[in-house]
């Protein structure tokens, strides 16, 4: 089986407190957009996991694929499998590409074995897998809230307006977008602002991690200039950087 395992960028993120467990906790509307991996799974005799395209760091073994084929072959007894990961979204961009690889592996071998797991479930088994990674059992725009686990409906929809993504080829490791943040209670909810017009959203959504992200990579702050040049309706970095997307008129 054959799937695309798309990205996802963040309407606005704030972070509002520190946790006693070191997690912080968020408030965002995580929204997929087009830009997809390509995912092949097939039963094969012997357990194997290969990829190509862009360069995945680490030893292949550690996965998020084969951690999640692992979760699900503890509690159920389902065969080997052969995984090929063509990997399209760049790696440490803010557009949750491993989460939602790992996600998408849950759902495929759910299908595949039919497992018969609920969204529910699979929402959990994800939930160990990344915080990012439930989102992408339902793939549809939520408010995400508590460490972005936490997810309730939001209406809202873009596919009026064209999305351009941009990554400056910049990895932004978790610690680095974390070290110069500083918890807030923000002024608006993101569910507030997100129900304004969007040309209001330029000045009131915001995501925090820029304050922390900008000063030190100048080229990303100059990517999100660019495309209010280019006539954005609005402008931001995505999750915790580096990929920058703009919101235009078709």
């Amino acid at each position: 089986m054959v799937v695309f395992p798309n990205a996802k960028i963040n309407l606005g993120l704030n972070i509002t407190s520190k946790r006693e467990d070191g997690y912080h906790t968020i408030e965002s509307c995580f929204y997929p957009v087009e830009l997809s991996d390509i995912l092949e799974i097939i039963p094969s005799k012997k357990l194997a996991f290969s990829y190509s395209g862009i360069t995945i760091p680490g030893d292949a073994k550690s996965n998020l694929c084969l951690k999640a084929y692992h979760l699900l072959k503890a509690d159920f007894d389902i065969d080997p499998v052969q995984i090929h990961l063509h990997k399209i979204i760049p790696i440490g961009a803010g557009l949750g590409g491993g989460s939602s690889d790992a996600s998408f592996t849950l759902k495929v071998l759910n299908e595949i074995f039919e497992l018969a797991i609920s969204d529910d479930k699979l929402e959990q088994y994800a939930s160990k897998l990344g915080s990012d990674c439930p989102f992408f059992v339902r793939n549809k725009p939520v408010l995400a809230a508590g460490t972005g686990t936490e997810f309730s409906d939001i209406s809202i929809d873009l596919t009026d307006y064209e999305i351009k993504l941009e990554y400056p080829d910049i990895h932004i490791g978790t610690a680095e977008a974390y070290a110069g943040v500083t918890p807030k209670t923000p002024n608006q909810r993101i569910e507030d602002i997100i129900k304004k017009p969007i040309k209001d959203w330029k000045n009131q959504l915001h995501n925090d991690f820029e304050d922390s992200i900008f000063p030190n990579h100048p080229a990303i702050k100059a990517l999100k200039d660019s495309f209010y040049l280019q006539g954005a309706i609005y402008s931001s970095m995505t999750g915790s950087g580096s990929a920058v997307y703009g919101i235009f008129s078709k």
